[in-house]
């Protein structure tokens, strides 16, 4: 192979790596915003184990973000792949809750799935996905910057930060300082 190629494919400034993590944030953005969709414009507030979903995606997004702002990492994807294991974990356990004959599950669906047995699927593909970009990463030389030079990667973590901020402050407005109700109905904070 030609140095000089060589020498191009380590000068580059992104990746498929990196490009494919800003698509992945943003894959993440759009869940939080859809079930806060749910949560204010349809007025279903998310129970305990919706909350903790929520988490266990927002643990996900944080390994994506790192590796959108700080390069591309394995540790950075450990810690993404432990968001989308919690979150698969705790929507297979609502899954079960809900699973006996006769059931009508909680909430609402979305595209004719409730929102946890969705959240359990998408773990799963996220799981199957951060392997592929494991794989990619050992298979790809290193881009000379991280993709948040990027307008798209700027633009993705900033979506990102926005979506945590915002259902940190109505988590504390649905549960105040204890713990959630199990079917909750109002924002213990705001009184209704």
């Amino acid at each position: 192979m030609n140095p000089s190629h060589l020498s191009s494919l380590r000068h580059r400034d992104s990746s498929a790596g990196n490009v494919l993590n800003v698509l992945a944030l943003l894959a993440v953005c759009a869940s939080l915003g859809i079930a806060f969709y749910y949560q204010l414009a349809l007025r279903e507030l998310p129970c305990p184990l919706c909350l903790l979903q929520r988490a266990g995606l927002i643990l996900t997004g944080i390994g994506l973000m790192m590796n959108v702002r700080f390069g591309v990492r394995a540790a950075h994807y450990g810690v993404a792949l432990c968001g989308a294991l919690a979150t698969g974990a705790v929507a297979l356990r609502q899954a079960l809750l809900h699973i006996a004959p006769g059931d009508a599950g909680y909430g609402s669906t979305f595209l004719g799935l409730h929102f946890y047995t969705l959240a359990a699927l998408s773990s799963l593909a996220a799981v199957a996905g951060i392997a592929l970009l494991l794989m990619l990463k050992s298979a790809e030389p290193p881009a000379s910057s991280p993709a948040w030079k990027s307008p798209g990667g700027k633009l993705a973590g900033i979506l990102f930060i926005l979506l945590v901020a915002a259902n940190l402050a109505s988590t504390v407005l649905e549960c105040g300082a204890g713990a959630c109700e199990d079917d909750p109905t109002f924002y213990l904070l705001l009184g209704k």
